[in-house]
């Protein structure tokens, strides 16, 4: 039976190259996880998931409870036959989509109870019940529910609500069921206050998890003030642990992160561009909209051996988006997530190598030749990032 764990490979400087061991399989990290919220990585097949070198994906506790339900999926042979995924799943608590229904919600010590967004149906979610949902899924990694404050607010607030989410932390450690390969979080918080993610580091190692997440970052902090953050918080969680920055980020915020120590990633960003005609590339991104991509027969990238890209030109996809054609945004999340993927295999790469600091550097000179007006640089003759 496997143990879930994280080995470590190599490191340059504080990044660093390594493998999480679960029940469903071994992913090299860092690694970037697409996020399929209701068990469906959006205008992807799995079969297309797989194939841009993903090794692990995210669901959602708030989304699936409300449908199809938790107890469903259980039934049906849980999230990974359910959605076609055996490899390891990650699944959020819902506490932050919770969070932010404002008026829909009311939060107290014991929990949050919720009108649902979909129908307006009363529920109630607290740190055992997220954690019950999460087993009936059948998550590889289970998160802790919290509580993820809207930035900026008073240090006090923050206090607050960090103090309450480590309690509830305790709470989620009790009512989880350990399994081997399988794994639980805990949710480092605080804001943008080093004192207060100390403590909350504190908090979460005394309780004892299998890894750690930092969450409340990428909520409107700025990319400065949340690197600041990550390098006030990720020195003070255990070195044999994995480190999961959370809903991060842009291809930069990822550098500079994986730079910091992060294994671990998730965001919406890439499938949601992907539906709104914004490409990835090594040299920024393509509004593939834009009227001087109708008659261009090159491929979005040369890099890239997506389906977008190796079969189809920024012509063909933009006469998709202009004609609504659903398959449009499906190619274009597929470049996109293969695009992060590719992202993360060339660091990891690096980082192996010892040349990582030389890679980031060239990564960031590529980014910022970049003409942010829609018109990009040719692509340079090099080889693509492995």
């Amino acid at each position: 039976m496997t143990t879930f764990s994280w080995r470590p490979e190599a490191r340059s400087g504080h990044a660093r190259a390594g493998w999480l061991d679960t029940a469903h399989g071994t992913v090299a990290t860092p690694t970037f996880m697409p996020v399929g919220t209701v068990g469906t990585v959006k205008a992807m097949t799995m079969d297309s998931v797989r194939s841009t070198g993903a090794g692990i994906v995210l669901g959602n506790t708030y989304h699936l409870m409300l449908r199809p339900g938790a107890e469903r999926v259980r039934q049906l042979g849980g999230l990974h036959r359910f959605m076609d995924w055996p490899g390891p799943i990650l699944t959020d608590s819902g506490g932050f989509q919770v969070m932010s229904l404002g008026p829909l919600r009311k939060l107290d010590p014991d929990g949050v109870t919720f009108r649902s967004h979909i129908d307006g149906s009363k529920h109630r979610l607290t740190p055992e019940r997220s954690t019950d949902i999460q087993h009936a899924l059948d998550a590889t990694i289970s998160m802790c529910f919290d509580e993820c404050p809207a930035l900026p607010a008073a240090p006090e607030v923050i206090a607050k609500s960090m103090r309450m989410s480590m309690r509830w932390a305790e709470r989620c450690r009790t009512a989880f069921v350990q399994r081997p390969g399988y794994a639980q979080y805990g949710i480092i918080q605080g804001g943008t206050e080093p004192e207060l993610r100390a403590e909350s580091v504190r908090a979460l190692t005394g309780i004892g998890f299998e890894g750690y997440a930092i969450g409340g970052l990428a909520v409107g902090e700025g990319q400065d003030l949340m690197f600041s953050t990550l390098e006030a918080t990720v020195p003070l969680i255990p070195d044999g642990s994995p480190r999961y920055l959370m809903g991060v980020g842009t291809p930069d915020d990822l550098l500079g992160a994986v730079e910091r120590g992060v294994d671990m990633f998730d965001c919406v960003m890439p499938t949601r561009a992907g539906r709104t005609a914004r490409a990835y590339t090594e040299r920024g991104t393509l509004n593939i909209r834009n009227a001087r991509h109708a008659s261009d027969s090159r491929p979005i990238s040369p890099h890239c051996d997506c389906l977008a890209c190796s079969r189809h030109s920024r012509a063909y996809l933009h006469h998709l988006f202009r004609a609504n054609e659903m398959l449009g945004p499906m190619l274009l999340t597929w470049h996109n997530i293969a695009y992060y993927q590719r992202l993360m295999r060339g660091m990891r790469a690096a980082i192996v190598d010892g040349t990582f600091a030389a890679h980031a550097t060239h990564l960031r000179a590529e980014w910022a030749m970049a003409d942010w007006s829609g018109d990009e640089m040719p692509f340079p003759d090099i080889p693509p990032v492995p």
